[in-house]
C-alpha cells in the first residue's frame, strides 16, 4: 500500500517541474517582448538573479501542484488499486487546469503591461465598472485576442506532452526493510519529509516563513533595474499582490484614527460631527482678468506631456497644441501631474475638487444626489455661470449620468445622444471631430448671453486605433517626415501615434474655432492622464525606456487675452487640483469665499502630492514602487533611486479626507438636480 504512495510522489514532484519551467519560459519572453536589451551580456548575474529569485517567488504559488498532486491522488490512490490504475492521467488532467490559469495570468500580464506600462497593479481593480464592449474591441483589435485563444490549444497540447514526458522519467523503487518497526519508521520519514519538502519549496529555499520571498527581498541589482525587478515576480504573484493591496485603507478607519491621520493637511483639530473640508476654505484675492462669458475646461483623453518634451518635437505628435501654446496670451506648465493615473479618477477628482482616491465616487450612490463643496461646477456655479458638461461617450460610462448632474453641472450631454445616429464611434464615444463639431454647433445655438462654463471630455485618443485617420487628414509623411523608417514601417505603432494627433488636432480645432465666437474665453487644456505615447522600440530615441516624466506627467495649458506668464508666479511644478482654484482666483472678486484642497497656480507651490505620486521642483516619486527620478527633461536615460518617498504623511491624509466624506454622507450638500438633454 505505501508502496504505491511512494511511487505517486515522485510522479508529483516529476510534474511539478513544468510549472516553474514555464514560469520561466513566460519571464524570458516578458522581457525579450518589453525590455530594450534582450540579451544578457554585460549583465548575466542581474539576469541569473532574477530568474533564481523569480523561481523561488514563484513557488509560493507552483508548490501546490505538488501538494494537491499528493492529496487528491498518491493519498488515496495508496488505497484504491484502481484509482493507482488512472493516476498519472489525474495529474495530468489537473495540473493542465493550472497551467491554463498560468497562461491566462501571462497574456492578462503582457496586455496590462502594454497598456500601463506596468505588471498586474491595483488598477486593475477599476475596470469592474468599465465598459466591457470597449474592453473586448481593444482586446481583439488592439491586443489580438484570437490568437491568444487560439493559442491555448497548441500551449496545452505541448504541457500534455511535456507532462507525459516527466512523467515516463524512472522512478526510484520503493525500498522495504526487513524489520516491520523499521519499515514503518521509514515510511513516516518519507511521509513527513513529502510536507516539510513542499513547506520548503513554497516558503522559497526555507522554512522560515518569514524569509518568503517578497518585493522588499528583491536583489538590490535587479531591483535597481526598473523593468527587471518587475520581470522578477511571477504573473499569479503579482495578480495575488494587486489583489490584495486595499485601493485605500481609510474606509476601515473610525474617526479618531481618521482625524489623527488627516493632521498634517489640517488647520486646526476636527471638531466631532464636522466637515474637514470646512478647514479648506479660502478667500480669493481678487480679480485678475475681465470675467470671461465663457470658459472652456478641454479634459483630452491621454493628452500627456511626452511629445511636448524637446526630444520628441520632430514627431510632430501635438502640432496643434503647440501651436497654440505658443501664443503670447497662453501660460503652460511642463511638470504636471494628474489626479489619477487612469480616466475615472482623474475626472472625478477634478469635478470633485477632492482625490477619488480608487474609491470611484462617481459610482457610490451617495455622490449621486449630493456633492462636497470643493466642487468645480458648484462652486462657478455660485459665480454665476451657467455649467454643462460634455462628453464624447455615454453618459452611462462610469454613472456620469447620475453623478454629473449631482456634482454640479445644469446641463450633461452625452456624445450619441445629440450627434447625428450615423456617427461613427469607438466603444468609448463619437469620434472627437465630429462631437466637438456638433458640441461647437449646440453651444452657439444655446448662447443665452449668459456666462457658461463648459466641461469637455473627449474619448478617441484611446486603443484600439481603428480609425481611418488617413480620411481625417493624417499623412505620415506630412506629419512626421523625420520619423525613423522603422516607425514608419510599423502599422501597428503608427495607428497610435495617428491617433494621438488626430484627437490633438480635434481639440485645438474646436478651441480656436470657440475663441473666434467668444474671443474673451478661458481656457483650460489638460489631459486625464498619459499613457506611453513615445514608440520607444522604433529607434525615435537613442534609449529604449521611458523616464519615470514620460509615464506619469499630464499636459497643461491656460489661454486667455489678459494672461501672462506672470500669472503663474514663477511655477514650474503643478497638478489637477490646482487648477480649479486658479480659475477662481483669476476671476472671482475680492473676498469670494471658495473651498480647495490645494494652493492656485498663482501662489507658490513648492511640492505637489497625488494618492499616486509626488513631485517637487526637481523630482518626481511613485508611492506605488517607492521610485523617484529626475524630473528633468534628457535624452538620456535617467537613474532610478530606490526607497526614497516624501510627502507619505501628507499623501495618506488625502486618501483619508476622501475617506471621510464617504463614510459621512450626511456631510455631502445639493449642488441641485441638472437636466439631461
Amino acid at each position: 500500500m505505501f508502496s504505491f504512495y511512494f511511487m505517486g510522489i515522485q510522479q508529483d514532484l516529476k510534474l511539478a517541474i513544468l510549472a516553474p519551467v514555464i514560469c520561466a519560459i513566460f519571464r524570458l519572453v516578458f522581457i525579450l517582448v518589453y525590455r530594450p536589451k534582450k540579451n544578457p551580456l554585460g549583465e548575466w548575474r542581474k539576469w541569473i538573479e532574477c530568474f533564481r529569485y523569480g523561481f523561488w517567488w514563484g513557488m509560493d504559488f507552483n508548490a501546490y501542484v505538488f501538494l494537491f498532486s499528493m492529496v487528491l491522488v498518491s493519498i488515496p490512490a495508496a488505497f484504491i488499486p484502481a484509482y493507482y490504475a488512472i493516476g498519472d492521467t489525474v495529474r495530468l488532467a489537473g495540473l493542465m487546469v493550472y497551467m491554463v490559469v498560468i497562461y491566462t495570468a501571462f497574456m492578462g500580464k503582457m496586455i496590462f503591461y502594454f497598456h500601463f506600462h506596468d505588471t498586474f497593479n491595483t488598477t486593475m481593480k477599476l475596470g469592474r465598472n468599465a465598459d466591457k464592449k470597449n474592453l473586448a474591441d481593444i482586446f481583439f483589435n488592439q491586443n489580438h485576442g484570437g490568437w491568444i485563444l487560439l493559442g491555448y490549444i497548441p500551449y496545452v497540447c505541448l504541457c500534455w506532452l511535456m507532462g507525459s514526458a516527466l512523467l515516463n522519467l524512472p522512478s526510484i523503487n520503493y525500498v522495504e526493510c526487513g524489520a516491520l518497526w523499521s519499515q514503518y519508521l521509514l515510511n513516516t520519514l518519507i511521509f513527513l519529509g513529502a510536507i516539510i519538502f513542499f513547506y520548503w519549496v513554497r516558503y522559497g529555499g526555507t522554512l522560515n516563513h518569514r524569509n518568503k520571498p517578497e518585493w522588499d527581498e528583491v536583489p538590490t541589482l535587479v531591483k535597481a533595474d526598473i523593468f527587471m525587478g518587475k520581470a522578477t515576480i511571477d504573473d499569479l504573484v503579482a495578480f495575488e499582490l494587486a489583489c490584495k493591496r486595499e485601493v485605500c485603507d481609510s474606509l476601515r478607519h473610525d474617526d479618531s484614527e481618521a482625524a489623527a491621520i488627516m493632521e498634517p493637511i489640517l488647520s486646526e483639530k476636527l471638531a466631532s460631527g464636522a466637515s474637514p473640508l470646512e478647514m479648506f476654505k479660502h478667500r480669493a484675492k481678487g480679480a485678475r482678468i475681465q470675467k470671461p462669458k465663457h470658459i472652456f475646461f478641454l479634459l483630452g483623453e491621454s493628452h500627456g506631456q511626452s511629445p511636448f518634451d524637446e526630444p520628441f518635437h520632430y514627431l510632430h505628435l501635438m502640432d496643434a497644441s503647440m501651436r497654440f501654446r505658443k501664443e503670447t496670451n497662453a501660460v503652460v506648465m511642463d511638470n504636471f501631474l494628474p489626479a489619477g493615473l487612469i480616466s475615472q479618477p482623474s475626472l472625478v477628482s477634478l469635478l470633485a475638487g477632492i482625490y477619488d482616491a480608487d474609491l470611484e465616487l462617481n459610482e457610490n450612490k451617495d455622490f449621486w444626489y449630493g456633492t462636497v463643496p470643493t466642487s468645480m461646477p458648484l462652486q462657478l456655479k455660485k459665480l454665476g455661470y451657467r455649467t454643462e458638461f460634455w462628453y464624447g461617450g455615454g453618459l452611462n460610462w462610469g454613472s456620469l449620468e447620475h453623478f454629473a448632474p449631482a456634482v454640479g453641472f445644469d446641463r450633461c450631454h452625452g456624445g450619441p445622444d445629440f450627434c447625428p445616429p450615423d456617427s461613427p464611434k469607438t466603444w468609448l464615444g463619437v469620434y472627437d471631430h465630429i462631437f466637438l463639431e456638433e458640441a461647437a454647433r449646440l453651444i452657439q445655438k444655446a448662447d443665452d448671453d449668459q456666462p457658461v462654463f463648459h466641461f469637455i471630455y473627449t474619448t478617441s485618443n484611446h486603443g484600439p486605433y481603428n480609425m481611418s485617420y488617413e480620411k481625417y487628414g493624417f499623412d505620415v509623411e506630412k506629419v512626421m517626415p523625420k520619423a525613423p523608417e522603422k516607425l514608419k514601417q510599423n502599422h501597428k505603432v503608427m495607428r497610435q501615434m495617428a491617433g494621438i494627433w488626430y484627437a490633438d488636432q480635434a481639440l485645438i480645432h474646436f478651441a480656436e474655432q470657440m475663441r473666434e465666437v467668444y474671443p474673451d474665453s478661458l481656457f483650460i487644456v489638460t489631459g486625464d492622464h498619459t499613457i506611453n505615447m513615445i514608440p520607444y522600440k522604433c529607434d525615435v530615441i537613442e534609449r529604449h525606456e521611458p523616464n519615470q516624466r514620460e509615464i506619469l506627467l499630464t499636459s497643461f495649458a491656460m489661454i486667455h487675452p489678459e494672461l501672462t506668464k506672470e500669472i503663474l508666479n514663477g511655477n514650474t511644478i503643478g497638478g489637477h487640483m490646482n487648477i480649479m482654484p486658479a480659475i477662481i482666483e483669476l476671476i472671482a472678486p475680492k473676498g469670494y469665499e471658495y473651498y480647495s484642497i490645494a494652493k492656485p497656480l498663482t501662489e507658490a507651490i513648492d511640492h505637489v502630492v497625488t494618492p499616486y505620486c509626488w513631485m517637487t521642483k526637481d523630482t518626481l516619486g511613485d508611492y506605488r514602487y517607492s521610485w523617484a527620478q529626475d524630473l528633468r527633461v534628457s535624452e538620456k536615460l535617467l537613474p532610478v533611486e530606490q526607497e526614497r518617498v516624501m510627502f507619505a504623511e501628507e499623501r495618506n491624509a488625502w486618501c483619508e479626507l476622501t475617506g471621510w466624506m464617504v463614510r459621512h454622507p450626511e456631510l455631502l450638500g445639493d449642488a441641485g438636480v441638472g437636466n439631461k438633454i
